[in-house]
């Protein structure tokens, strides 16, 4: 089974400016990965500075919709996702918002408390999905 990569603007634009050596989405078979990515300010393309983490968390989870959708698939098909933020104090703030995109049935998940990033965000979330 072969690998497909799918370029997603203006996101994988983002990435290149970041010189990030990874693709938005790869899909192989009828499984989709999609990256975690920083909050790009939708405005700019440059990582969000001095947002709150429910913003943050926001930016993110419509940069995954986005992917998605691009890939002919949805949220929806989500099967898993990995929570990667700043601050296990920020859980509360960040279920908040996800449960907004994934208000039934949501996919399996994982929240990891990690200690920095190489930029000012608190927050990226990768998944993996059906299309």
């Amino acid at each position: 089974m072969g690998r497909e990569t799918i370029r997603v603007e203006p996101l994988s634009t983002y990435l290149e400016r970041w010189k990030a050596p990874t693709s938005a989405v790869t899909r192989s078979g009828e499984t989709l990965y999609v990256s975690g990515f920083p909050p790009f300010d939708p405005d700019t393309g440059q990582v969000i500075e001095g947002a709150s983490i429910e913003r943050q968390t926001e930016i993110v989870l419509e940069q995954m919709k986005l992917c998605l959708e691009t890939a002919g698939s949805s949220l929806g098909n989500v099967l898993k996702c990995t929570v990667y933020c700043t601050s296990i104090e920020k859980f509360a703030a960040v279920n908040a918002v996800y449960a907004r995109y994934f208000p039934s049935d949501p996919p399996a998940r994982i929240f990891v408390n990690v200690p920095a990033w190489p930029g000012t965000f608190d927050i990226e979330i990768d998944c993996v999905a059906t299309s």
